[in-house]
């Protein structure tokens, strides 16, 4: 067996166990007594907990639209030092007192053994994992560790790099810390790139994570994914005909003068006005009209890898005609003109240019594998047979 073939079988071992492990995992409810099941749940508050009279303002008009669990950042890392970090643990007692005072449940989000610990003696009804921690399994672990033996929800946000293996070891550290009630929470994911988001919402990363963990209730926080208010109800809708089970939004009693994302966070009005606009479509359809276009989609799908199969052959093709010209197989003018023109291409059949290339870029990279390993073969080949010693 070649070097390939056992790399290859090792990471077909590798899933094979990976799938085997998500296929076990049971996991319960994150339901507190007196949610319903309906979609979508809500999750809001304010970014920070910034003083006592805006937590309890923001807490009571957010219970009178029927909101049941209110969100502050009682601990906030931040990007660089100086910027407000949050108030900290005696913003913890202001949560206590949004429970009297409004019977709502509370949460907040934790990054340490200390904020795990003085989070539960405060009496917090559940908890978040922000995406700079999601990202750390060093911090993860801490995290799990001090959630040994503890019965509360935990809401994992996903890392701020698209990196889904991440967002799979924070869920199975909490998982194997004995945490069974466990939800994600897709907020986006960080890019260099100036785009209409702050956060890219890079939609195919949470629906594999969907499906591979079936059972988990996925949320949405379009507040982070957006970074404006005006993509809010946008995103939220978005969320909702994907399935998503529920909504985390920033919600301030008075947004313009928050002490930090103030762009981002609505009034408890607004978000009224975003949960009245949504369509919520549960209806799952089982008529044989779909079972039907389902079935030419997998008829597209087998003809769309019957020609990826039929240009592959090609690629070798063009690897020996390389080869026996002496010419590198990487032709950049010519990749160039294939993405320009196919993307046009594409836009001008009602697809997105930038999917038309992402595309390519996948099938460019095969190709390019495809006559490297031409190459390798024939130059094997072409080696001298090494003399046999006399007998």
């Amino acid at each position: 067996m070649s070097t390939d073939e056992k790399v290859s079988s090792l990471v077909y071992i590798f899933k094979k166990c990976s799938t085997f492990v998500w296929l076990t995992m049971k996991f319960e409810s994150i339901l507190l007594p007196g949610i319903d099941a309906e979609r979508p749940l809500v999750i809001a508050g304010p970014c920070s907990a910034e003083t006592e009279e805006q937590v309890l303002a923001t807490a009571k008009q957010l219970a009178a639209a029927g909101v049941k669990i209110f969100r502050a950042g009682v601990w906030k890392p931040r990007t660089k030092p100086g910027g407000f970090d949050g108030i900290g643990s005696p913003a913890l007692e202001w949560l206590r007192w949004v429970k009297r005072e409004t019977g709502m449940y509370v949460t907040t989000e934790v990054a340490t053994e200390k904020h795990v610990d003085e989070a539960l003696k405060s009496g917090v009804d559940l908890l978040w994992i922000g995406t700079r921690t999601t990202v750390n399994p060093f911090a993860v672990q801490e995290i799990a560790d001090a959630l040994k033996g503890e019965d509360i929800p935990v809401l994992i946000k996903n890392p701020m790099s698209p990196d889904i293996e991440l967002w799979v070891g924070a869920i199975e550290r909490l998982y194997n810390a004995g945490v069974k009630q466990i939800a994600l929470v897709h907020r986006g994911f960080s890019s260099s790139d100036m785009t209409v988001y702050r956060n890219l919402p890079q939609w195919h990363i949470p629906i594999e994570m969907k499906r591979r963990y079936p059972s988990l209730p996925m949320l949405c926080d379009p507040s982070h994914m957006g970074g404006r208010r005006d993509l809010i109800l946008k995103l939220s809708q978005q969320a909702m005909d994907l399935n998503y089970f529920g909504l985390m939004i920033e919600v301030h009693c008075c947004p313009d003068d928050a002490w930090s994302d103030k762009e981002q966070q609505i009034t408890p009005d607004a978000l009224k006005q975003v949960l009245d606009g949504l369509v919520i479509r549960d209806t799952v359809q089982t008529t044989e009209s779909l079972a039907a276009l389902r079935d030419q989609i997998d008829d597209l799908d087998n003809e769309l890898l019957r020609l990826l199969s039929k240009r592959m052959r090609v690629s070798r093709e063009i690897g020996h005609y390389k080869l026996e010209h002496g010419m590198p197989i990487l032709q950049t003018q010519r990749y160039d003109h294939i993405l320009t023109d196919r993307s046009s291409h594409g836009e001008r059949m009602d697809m997105s240019g930038d999917f038309i290339k992402q595309v390519l870029e996948v099938i460019h990279s095969e190709s390019i594998r495809q006559q490297m390993v031409v190459m390798e073969e024939v130059k094997e080949k072409e080696k001298p047979k090494q003399n046999r010693p006399k007998g």
